[in-house]
């Protein structure tokens, strides 16, 4: 993958993460065990001095000589690696343990604080700098009481060096250990990353580059529920739409063409019959007008198509308005009275009151009643039944058109509306488009309304619903 690919940019920020983590973690760690080591060595020195303390007004009272003081002095923790000055109550060094320090015997110690040391606390500094090494210097000062007296107080100079050497090391370890989970977590996290998220992700841009090429066929493999999971089972379910697309586009297109094909075929033969004087004159006017039939159905094709395609880009018009719908489905059944008697249908018109208001547009909807008429005198046999019937129920207005017929199957009802729609070869003629269906439901939909279709009894029942005024 590029450098500039969502792995690279994921893994780069969840390392980023987990390393901020990691070394927020290191430098707390660090500095707690700096004042865990500095409160222990305190804690240390304050037992130790107490020990030796005792030692002082006996030394100054002359009751034990240098050799016992400095055995009791090497109680003090640290000593062998530090310094310690006695100093007594007047603030003067009376003795060390180091000859470094002899030029500073008999002079005065700058306390940092001297009313703390009488009241009794101790005084520890950190960072301070020795007078005779100049070196950094952890300064522990311990007043020496006699009963509730100030006698003086014990000095130890400890090198910071002593101290911060167990500490570097456990620094060390700390960064080290630091270092090594932050390559781990990104390796880890990389690995997690590219096996659950990056490679479902670059099989998902493979099949997508290849559905776009024309590979409608492809799917993704799902192996998850998470939600790579089931985003993969939404692109399988966009590649079935897209594949279901696909194959309606070509039978559109094989339809369009047998549609526009035959009519043309029969055309063109009875036109170069007449051309070439193989048709009689006296049979001229007959075949001249099936060729206007055929024309005329070629018209009606094309028309219904317009108006389809209008309907489904968006660009179809209409204006609701105040009509009485049963003053619409009388005009509709007169224009049918020649093509009933013609198959001696009988039908049977039942409408609810002497007017029923509903809002719809007038022109579109002698369009909807005309195709729901027309489509079941079509598939009514002779002699057969037809139904419309209007009626009101919960401020709708249902308007229902039934016919005798055999019933549609089942799996095919969900088919009734497509574009030449052929479920029974037997129940289509020379004079249907294909298109009706598909145009009402548009219009009825465009309306806000519902249509559907139902085999009821001995036939099919066309039912479409209207919003009272």
């Amino acid at each position: 993958m590029k450098n500039s690919s969502l792995v690279t940019k994921l893994v780069a920020t969840f390392a980023l993460v987990v390393t901020i983590g990691y070394v927020l973690i290191a430098v707390v760690l660090s500095m707690w065990f700096q004042s865990y080591f500095l409160e222990k060595n305190r804690e240390d020195l304050e037992e130790t001095t107490a020990l030796a303390s005792p030692s002082v007004p006996l030394y100054l009272n002359k009751e034990i000589d240098d050799t016992e003081l400095l055995r009791n002095l090497s109680l003090i923790k640290g000593v062998e690696k530090g310094d310690i000055l006695l100093v007594d109550a007047s603030g003067y060094i009376f003795f060390v343990t180091n000859e470094a320090y002899d030029s500073l015997v008999f002079t005065r110690f700058n306390f940092p604080d001297r009313d703390r040391l009488v009241e009794g606390n101790s005084i520890e500094i950190n960072g301070e700098m020795n007078p005779i090494t100049n070196e950094e210097m952890s300064l522990f000062i311990k007043p020496v009481r006699s009963g509730m007296s100030y006698q003086g107080a014990i000095v130890v100079y400890t090198p910071l060096e002593t101290i911060r050497e167990p500490l570097n090391d456990i620094y060390v370890r700390i960064w080290t250990i630091t270092a090594t989970a932050v390559l781990l977590s990104v390796i880890l996290i990389y690995y997690i990353a590219q096996r659950m998220l990056f490679k479902p992700l670059a099989e998902l841009n493979t099949i997508a580059r290849k559905i776009s090429k024309g590979e409608v066929t492809q799917r993704v493999l799902v192996t998850s529920t998470d939600e790579i999971g089931q985003l993969s089972e939404s692109f399988n379910s966009m590649a079935e739409s897209l594949e279901q697309t696909d194959k309606n586009r070509r039978d559109f297109l094989s339809n369009i063409s047998h549609e526009l094909r035959s009519p043309i075929t029969s055309m063109r033969g009875f036109i170069a019959g007449i051309l070439d004087g193989i048709i009689p004159m006296d049979k001229e006017k007959y075949y001249l007008k099936i060729v206007y039939d055929e024309i005329q159905r070629l018209t009606r094709l094309v028309n219904d198509l317009l108006d389809l395609s209008a309907m489904e880009s968006g660009k179809f018009s209409f204006k609701l308005t105040e009509l009485d719908i049963n003053e619409i489905v009388k005009v509709c059944i007169r224009r049918f009275e020649t093509k009933i008697d013609d198959k001696g249908l009988k039908v049977n018109v039942t409408l609810e009151g002497d007017h029923l208001y509903a809002a719809g547009d007038r022109d579109r909807l002698i369009q909807v009643i005309t195709n729901l008429v027309d489509n079941s005198i079509k598939h009514c046999p002779d002699n057969g039944n037809i139904r419309i019937q209007t009626k009101t129920k919960a401020k709708k207005v249902h308007v229902s058109v039934y016919n005798d017929s055999e019933p549609i199957p089942e799996e095919d009802i969900k088919y009734i509306w497509d574009r030449f729609y052929k479920g029974d070869k037997s129940r289509t003629n020379k004079v249907s488009t294909g298109l009706g269906l598909p145009i009402v439901r548009n219009i009825i939909t465009q309306f806000g309304e519902d249509i559907w279709v139902e085999n009821k009894g001995q036939g099919v029942l066309f039912t479409f619903t209207l919003s009272m005024t």
